[in-house]
């Protein structure tokens, strides 16, 4: 017997699929929308549901109280002044240094401490939340959620409740429409609702398009740190979720305006002030990227890449890549016992036709090794597994793909990179201390060069200062200017 609440729940989508649903007014815009006659009780439910799950995709939330609270009396002050006031919202800052932001339905609302990082001042940072709560306020996943339903694919995910008695995977598909971004005019609504809501706190609009430009010029940093065209802009993080043309985004803020007078409220040194101290990179429970080497201060191991690779880390694993489409992966596995060569073949490589596998002996540790020919869209590559036994709890697991014609030409430095994973001792862990944002004040005769020899990177560092910090190429510092810089 299937209970009450969700005979309710199918019986609405059996009445959606009949014809019969109910369109409902978005409470922003006075636009009918076809919601699937999802509520916004049905909203809130959705986002309380689907928060712990935004949580541990995200890396959890970003601990810093002071900070914390200061983000969320911005977000109050924002949501006090929407169409839903009543609403609930919820703000929170990840623990997450992709530069991302968006909002789940029933008033969650996400910013990273990675997009904080980028953002000028708290007139940007508002921005920013003001545009998400304009997408709670518009009802803009329940309207995404009618339009899946109304473009057939409603009767799928019906089939699937009807199967299971629940209606688990409803909210699970409202909860991704909202992660996988909005229509190119949802975004406009909420960029028209983003100024609304700016202007009545008395923040400079103008903030919306400062911060896309800085977004954009960190996208193209990011795919040349990444070895891709600048034209890839889009593709990475808040642009991809976001397509925001800078002229759309104009547009939006010239049409909001109408009668309201514009802010000009920007609080950049209360926002620099709370970023003192940020934490920027890699959280040290997964690992810091240091150049050409990895290293795990809590889990103690490090291991170094060639020359010519470029070093990603993110919470499933390592990637590095260089130039010519060869990739590392490095991730780990556990629970095993037995002969490491029956590791490769039958549990980590078991889809896998592997060659010349043997054991071998990485400073004092169990593994083995073994190779096969794979298939890529770039074309033929060669690919090899090396499993390493720290303990039965942990295996450390490289995957090394080359195309064909470069396998030869890498196979020292590979055999290199596998022999580099080493223990560390404690003491030199507490040697590695993360990244973190320092704001230094600008003193006459300063230049950006002079700033950039102060971050903590080994490539780029003044386009990473410039980017960091909204400078045009070869636009110079003035006396009493506060600037962000990265330092251990």
């Amino acid at each position: 017997m299937i209970p009450g609440r969700k005979t309710a729940k199918i019986l609405g989508l059996i009445l959606l699929m009949g014809g019969l649903a109910a369109c409902a007014t978005a409470p922003a815009t006075g636009k009918r929308i076809f919601t699937g006659g999802m509520s916004l009780a049905d909203e809130k439910n959705i986002g309380a549901r689907e928060h712990p799950k935004i949580l541990e995709q995200f890396g959890g939330v970003y601990e810093d109280k002071r900070l914390a609270a200061y983000v969320d009396r911005i977000g109050r002050n924002l949501a006090r002044t929407s169409e839903l006031p009543d609403l609930g919202f919820t703000f929170t800052i990840l623990n997450s240094d992709q530069v991302n932001a968006f909002a789940l339905p029933g008033g969650y609302v996400y910013v990273t401490r990675g997009l904080m990082a980028l953002a000028g001042d708290e007139a940007e940072l508002a921005g920013v939340i003001a545009h998400e709560i304009g997408h709670v306020t518009a009802r803009h996943s329940a309207e995404r959620f009618g339009d899946t339903l109304a473009a057939g694919i409603g009767a799928t995910l019906l089939g699937v409740i009807l199967e299971s008695g629940a209606a688990d995977e409803v909210y699970g598909t409202v909860a991704n429409l909202a992660l996988r971004g909005f229509s190119r005019q949802q975004e406009f609504e909420a960029d028209s609702l983003g100024v609304r809501y700016l202007s009545r706190t008395g923040y400079a609009d103008e903030a919306m398009a400062s911060f896309l430009t800085r977004m954009r010029a960190h996208g193209a940093l990011e795919a040349k740190i990444r070895g891709k065209s600048p034209n890839q802009v889009d593709e990475v993080d808040f642009l991809a979720t976001h397509p925001r043309p800078i002229e759309r985004v104009r547009a939006a803020i010239a049409a909001a305006r109408g009668n309201v007078p514009a802010g000009t409220k920007r609080g950049r040194v209360d926002y620099l002030a709370s970023l003192n101290g940020l934490l920027v990179g890699d959280d040290p429970k997964e690992g810091f990227v240091r150049g050409q080497e990895f290293i795990h201060p809590e889990l103690l191991f490090k291991f170094r890449v060639p020359p010519g690779f470029t070093l990603f880390n993110s919470r499933r694993a390592v990637i590095a890549r260089d130039n010519a489409n060869s990739v590392i992966r490095f991730d780990m596995g556990r629970n095993y016992t037995g002969p490491m060569t029956r590791y490769l073949t039958a549990v980590w490589g078991d889809r896998l036709r592997l060659s010349g596998v043997e054991a071998i002996t990485v400073n004092g540790m169990q593994g083995a090794t073994g190779a096969t020919r794979i298939r890529r869209s770039h074309g033929p590559a060669d690919l090899r597994l090396v499993a390493i036994r720290q303990s039965v709890q942990r295996i450390y697991r490289f995957m090394f793909i080359t195309p064909v014609n470069q396998t030869s030409r890498l196979d020292s430095e590979l055999r290199r990179t596998t022999f580099s994973m080493k223990p560390i001792t404690r003491r030199e862990a507490g040697s590695v201390k993360p990244l973190r944002i320092r704001i230094r004040a600008v003193s006459a005769g300063d230049t950006a060069e002079k700033f950039a020899d102060q971050m903590a990177y080994s490539d780029l560092r003044e386009e990473r200062f410039r980017v960091l910090n909204g400078l045009e190429p070869g636009q110079p510092l003035r006396a009493g200017q506060l600037v962000k810089v990265v330092t251990e």
